[in-house]
């Protein structure tokens, strides 16, 4: 089935800014919302299309890509990809709306019934950034990494109280949770400090993490990064961001990708280019040489005449695709070296090469230079 326009989907025109995009996607993504439709498929598949066109529209170069190629420029089987794939629309919705932890986003946003500060609250996603070479991009490997984190305090299992403690009424804010400041003639309300807002404090407080539930430390993660991924890719590893507030649950850890620059390959989409040097005597003749790929080498015939920048493909020994469409091509590019540093000898069997030329032996000069004969005149 054919996609639908991102503009259409957001009920915007073309010209529309980026402040007018995201209102549409607010609104819209708040009409169908999986928590305002339970149950109604049409909505969840709606409000997943709308975060679809929300993330290309909302990043300037995507959307350029997509108003020059349309929904091409987005293709898994395309070679020049932007990378990554798409987001889970939940976490777009929640960057969007500033959505935190515990209890429905959506409940939030319409006014419904608040969370007390004071209950278990989801903890906060991190990011890691993490470089790659690109041979572990293109083959997939197994990375483990040091994150230092607020986690779970082992002493009261991240409850923040000790055995048997129990809630009571702040006694600086009375259960407020905001305490008034006089400046002058205004008064001003803020957040009572002692119960950071909830209004209840525990009557006694972890001794290890004073009642925060969590204590930072370093923490020892695996990832497995699939073949295929690109520089800018997003990894979600579930469950190893920080520590929920008083027993809630945990967030989760965002590792970004970046790919050193390689020595001899560089990449296109799913495709690798390399520079290979050849001698002016095996371009002139013809020749077979043996090129480097990812993961051993390749022979390619060289015919006779071969021209600097010609380019060869080697089929199949690119990167594999991340959505499993195949794998790309090795594209080699000759590069015909002139010699340098001639002996005498050796000049003198050029001069006489030279000399037993006609022009007939190089057609591309021969051709230029009929061409350019009128400027000359």
């Amino acid at each position: 089935m054919a996609k639908r326009d991102y503009y259409e989907i957001l009920e915007v025109t073309r010209e529309e800014a980026a402040d007018g995009i995201k209102k549409s996607y607010r609104r819209l993504a708040i009409r169908y919302h999986p928590d305002k439709n339970p149950g109604d498929k049409t909505s969840e598949e709606k409000f997943k299309e709308l975060s679809e066109a929300y993330e290309i529209l909302s990043d300037p170069e995507k959307r350029s890509a997509y108003d020059q190629y349309g929904h091409a420029a987005f293709d898994p089987r395309a070679r020049a990809r932007s990378g990554g794939g798409f987001h889970d629309p939940f976490d777009i919705f929640r960057e969007v709306f500033g959505g935190a932890g515990g209890g429905s986003i959506f409940e939030n946003i319409f006014g419904g019934q608040q969370s007390d500060p004071s209950q278990p609250q989801r903890g906060d996603d991190l990011r890691y950034d993490l470089e790659i070479t690109l041979e572990e991009a293109a083959l997939g490997c197994e990375k483990e990494i040091s994150v230092t984190k607020l986690d779970k305090c082992e002493t009261c299992g991240g409850s923040g109280a000790e055995t048997g403690s129990k809630l009571k009424t702040c006694a600086t804010c009375g259960g407020r949770g905001q305490v008034l400041t006089s400046r002058g003639i205004f008064s001003i309300a803020q957040t009572c400090p002692p119960c950071k807002g909830a209004g209840r404090i525990l009557e006694k407080p972890c001794k290890t993490c004073h009642g925060d539930g969590k204590r930072q430390r370093s923490s020892k993660i695996k990832l497995k990064i699939p073949a295929g991924v690109e520089a800018g890719s997003r990894l979600r590893s579930q469950g190893n961001g920080e520590a929920g507030f008083r027993g809630g649950p945990t967030g989760d850890l965002y590792v970004v990708l970046f790919v050193k620059p390689h020595e001899i390959f560089k990449r296109d989409g799913d495709d690798l280019i390399c520079d290979v040097p050849v001698s002016f005597v095996q371009a002139a003749l013809g020749a077979e040489i043996e090129v480097p790929t990812l993961e051993s080498r390749a022979t390619i015939k060289i015919p006779a005449g071969t021209q600097s920048a010609t380019t060869f493909r080697v089929k199949g020994k690119g990167v594999k695709n991340l959505h499993g469409y195949g794998h790309g091509d090795l594209h080699v590019r000759v590069q015909v070296e002139v010699p340098a540093h001639l002996n005498g000898a050796q000049k003198a069997k050029l001069q006489e090469f030279s000399a037993m030329c006609d022009g007939k032996e190089a057609p591309i000069a021969q051709g230029f230079f009929e061409k350019a004969r009128k400027f000359f005149k």
